[in-house]
């Protein structure tokens, strides 16, 4: 959910292969690929701490710099990291299933969105599974 003053945008989509790590970040880089013009200030709240610690303790700096060597997700990263480039983005961690009340609509959002019979191919995600299935097979 994207708020700009008295302005609101959903935006939710469900994904038949993946994990919930891949779409914390994905709710991110849709919401940035939204965004009309640069220079916006952005604060993403978030109860991913995979996401949100990833940025504020400057991990995906050290992640970018080893070229995100032994790292899962490293196309979103990059992807994301493209995207936050023309704005100031910052980031707020709030516990989930806390009470919340954006959390917990979002986490209806997610559920219904995974729920749906139109679930969209993270292709990367399935390469990267069954990449790891040949290699387990050597």
């Amino acid at each position: 959910v994207m708020m700009a003053g008295e302005h609101r945008k959903e935006i939710s989509q469900g994904y038949r292969l993946t994990t919930n790590n891949r779409m914390e970040l994905m709710a991110v880089i849709a919401g940035l690929q939204a965004l009309k013009k640069p220079g916006m200030q952005v604060l993403v709240v978030s109860d991913s701490k995979y996401v949100v610690d990833t940025v504020m303790k400057g991990w995906l700096k050290t992640w970018r710099t080893k070229k995100y060597v032994g790292k899962k997700n490293a196309d979103l990263w990059e992807a994301y990291y493209q995207l936050s480039l023309p704005h100031e983005v910052k980031f707020q961690w709030i516990k989930g299933h806390a009470g919340h009340p954006m959390n917990e609509y979002c986490d209806q959002l997610a559920v219904a969105a995974s729920e749906s019979k139109d679930l969209k191919i993270d292709r990367q995600y399935e390469e990267n599974v069954e990449r790891e299935k040949n290699t387990a097979k050597l």
